[in-house]
């Protein structure tokens, strides 16, 4: 079907996309702008124009005037190996010269992809044949997305709203900074959130702490109504005092005409998490610090073996030793007996970045030249690179002072097992 009008120009013929009258592909003429992309020569697709040929085309901003800059825009064209068909087409002809307009859609034979744009092409009579005079080529405009500008700073103050609604404690707040379609991978849950209800349930505990967060390390990407802040952040939980550190991810997108978060992955230091190795030989092996330590007789050196946050209770002060000055104050005094010690017991427990060595100890005092016996439990935490003493129990042996007691009765078991395997 064909529906015929004419112009001041010459006469314009409407066809069915199945009935073409052009040099694209039609009923009279081969398809010869097809057939020359086909070839994969930039050189063969360029002479399909005019020697005044102008090619305004898809994908590149450069208007394309001369045979070399449109050779030049097909050499990487034709590396997607198209090939075009028209879905609907507008012809007008007039004195040696016709147009036709409408819509195409190529399918690229290096991807499968298939992209429809908008044509127009006015083809002039020249040299004996139909060349093409002039060629405009374009996206279909529904389908462009206008970006929303946004810096990168803008990207990281994206974060304050975030924050600002943690302020709040209002876990549904919070969740009002997620997308239609957000994800959030907590921090201290196995379970993906991927919908309101479920990023509200998370955010209901996270906020019994009070949390507040600060950036300490950004790295912003800008898309096309997208961007991404990717980084380290410390929150101080106001509930407790204790300061944690994450890494973040933050994938935004513009909707209903404001910053949304899609996508939400927040996770632990994964370097902070990693134990410090020890063998229970070398836990072992922490008591001669220690007992190095007292054989130097300054107290401030021995102080120095216990941790920032440490407890003594020694055997022979009532007073729990607390801070630095308070274990220093006690090695003062004992010190000036110039005690020796030995592990005679030992009993090691190792776990994440602590261990336990807890037993029975004897002293050897070098002013006196007394022995003495004790209980002890030694807890050292991994601080600021080093082994150190973060609690420490000493004690006298309680059935010298408290008489015997009955022992246990798993040791009695053994003992008569044993003495019945010697007599058989």
């Amino acid at each position: 079907m064909r529906s015929v009008g004419s112009s001041a120009y010459g006469t314009t013929v409407r066809t069915s996309p199945l009935v073409i009258v052009s040099n694209f592909g039609g009923e009279s003429n081969t398809a010869l702008l097809p057939s020359a992309l086909a070839t994969e020569d930039p050189t063969q697709v360029a002479k399909r124009y005019a020697k005044a040929g102008v090619l305004l085309p898809t994908v590149s901003d450069t208007p394309r005037t001369d045979e070399a800059s449109i050779t030049d825009y097909f050499v990487n064209f034709l590396k997607l190996k198209p090939q075009g068909e028209i879905l609907e087409s507008y012809v007008t002809i007039g004195n040696n010269w016709c147009q036709d307009v409408g819509i195409y859609e190529f399918t690229m034979g290096a991807t499968g992809k298939k992209v429809r744009g908008r044509y127009s092409f006015v083809y002039v009579y020249e040299d004996g044949e139909w060349k093409i005079n002039h060629h405009h080529s374009s996206i279909l405009p529904e389908g462009i997305v206008t970006a929303e500008p946004i810096t990168k700073d803008e990207v990281r103050d994206l974060f304050q709203l975030w924050n600002g609604a943690l302020a709040t404690l209002n876990p549904k707040k919070v969740a009002d900074r997620y997308s239609k379609r957000g994800v959030l991978l907590p921090t201290v849950s196995d379970v993906p959130r991927t919908d309101y209800p479920g990023i509200q349930d998370y955010f209901t505990n996270f906020l019994k702490l009070k949390p507040q967060g600060e950036i300490l390390e950004s790295n912003v990407i800008v898309g096309t109504n997208w961007a991404q802040d990717a980084g380290i952040y410390e929150f101080t939980m106001g509930a407790t005092g204790a300061k944690v550190k994450g890494r973040y991810t933050f994938v935004y997108v513009f909707e209903d005409g404001e910053w949304k978060i899609s996508q939400h992955h927040s996770s632990v230091m994964p370097e902070a998490g990693k134990p410090e190795a020890i063998t229970e030989d070398e836990v072992k092996g922490l008591f001669q610090l220690w007992n190095n330590a007292l054989a130097t007789e300054d107290a401030d050196t021995v102080a120095k073996r216990y941790a920032s946050k440490a407890v003594l209770l020694p055997t022979v002060s009532d007073v729990p030793r607390t801070d630095y000055a308070l274990i220093k104050d006690y090695f003062v005094g004992f010190l000036k007996k110039k005690p020796q010690g030995e592990i005679l017991e030992s009993n090691v427990t190792i776990g994440h970045n602590w261990c336990q060595d807890a037993g029975i100890y004897e002293f050897t005092m070098g002013a006196t030249g007394d022995k003495v016996k004790g209980r002890y439990s030694f807890v050292y935490v991994f601080e600021d690179g080093e082994w150190k003493i973060n609690h420490h129990h000493s004690s006298v042996m309680p059935e010298a002072i408290l008489g015997s007691s009955p022992k246990p009765a798993v040791a009695e078991e053994v003992a008569v097992e044993e003495e019945e395997t010697v007599l058989a």
